[in-house]
């Protein structure tokens, strides 16, 4: 079985990580999503309510599942039993650090291979900052983020 880890934080969850989940169902078995439990990052989320919208989000998808996790991403796919990861890329500027991130993982875990895709053009420029950068001034983003989720983001800035 290919079982790929899509780690991030996810903090909200946006339409251009739901295409990177959608297109990579479609390539492996198994996609985990994996929610990152980051103590350092003061999220607008709890690690518990991301997992939830995500679920929420892409129930109607059979091979994949929503777990979360803290420390390293290669103990985490060590755990699920994940031989792949895959990352979004979005600029450039993402691949070198996403490059590096990758090599990393290669030396410390051989067998565990990272696959990037290319976001689709309409979500080139998205990000879960942008989202909370327009939800914190009451802005519109409802292209940003499913209609679902909007009312929980905008609650949280008590919009």
């Amino acid at each position: 079985m290919r079982r790929a880890i899509y780690p991030g934080s996810f903090d909200p969850v946006t339409f251009g990580h739901l295409d990177i989940i959608r297109r990579s169902a479609c390539m492996f078995d198994e996609i985990v999503v994996g929610v990152l439990s980051n103590s350092a990052k003061n999220s607008l989320f709890s690690v518990s309510e991301r997992v939830s919208m995500i679920s929420e989000l892409t129930r109607d998808l059979s091979n994949v599942r929503v777990g979360s996790f803290d420390g390293l991403l290669i103990d985490y796919a060590k755990e699920i039993d994940a031989n792949v990861i895959v990352r979004g890329l979005r600029a450039v500027t993402d691949f070198e650090y996403e490059l590096q991130i990758a090599q990393t993982n290669r030396v410390e875990s051989p067998k565990l291979d990272t696959v990037f895709l290319t976001t689709s053009l309409e979500y080139s420029y998205l990000s879960s900052t942008i989202v909370r950068e327009f939800a914190s001034y009451g802005g519109d983003i409802s292209r940003f983020v499913p209609a679902e989720i909007i009312p929980k983001i905008m609650a949280k800035y008590n919009k």
